[in-house]
């Protein structure tokens, strides 16, 4: 993983979740080597992500352990959603026909200047906007 890649909230999701043990091994090295070089997500992201572990893992995942699990990503890099990042993404809506949330994804990836994409819902192989996806689970 070079500093240039994004994870999509999937990545980090998985890395939590010991229901599949294989795609949580790949994605616990995926977050691994982000917090060692400078990964990066967005805070749409970190938002998927907790919401996803206290309402779909419960009782697992307490508040105080998401916010333990959240504190130890403070390495990652966080793109901040602003007006220009909405409008790309609907760039992205009408350009690739993507949802608008993983519209939103791509923006921030490009706008962090990442040359790659981890994600299991965008389509592998493709560009966009110069920002390639890879699915570290296929």
């Amino acid at each position: 993983m070079s500093a240039s890649d994004f994870l999509d909230s999937n990545v980090l999701i998985y890395a939590y979740d010991p229901k599949d043990p294989r795609k949580q091994s790949i994605a616990r090295e995926l977050v691994e080597k982000a917090l060692l070089g400078d990964g990066v997500v967005s805070v749409q992201v970190l938002a998927e992500f907790a919401a996803t572990l206290l309402h779909k893992q419960r009782p697992t995942a307490l508040p105080g352990t998401v916010r333990e699990i959240l504190d130890a990503m403070r390495p990652l890099s966080v793109v901040k959603p602003e007006a220009e990042t909405v409008r790309r993404a609907v760039q992205a809506h009408e350009q690739y026909g993507v949802q608008f949330y993983d519209g939103m994804i791509i923006a921030a990836a490009e706008r962090a200047g990442c040359k790659k994409i981890w994600s299991e819902d965008l389509n592998a192989g493709q560009e966009y906007f110069g920002v390639m996806v890879e699915n570290p689970f296929a």
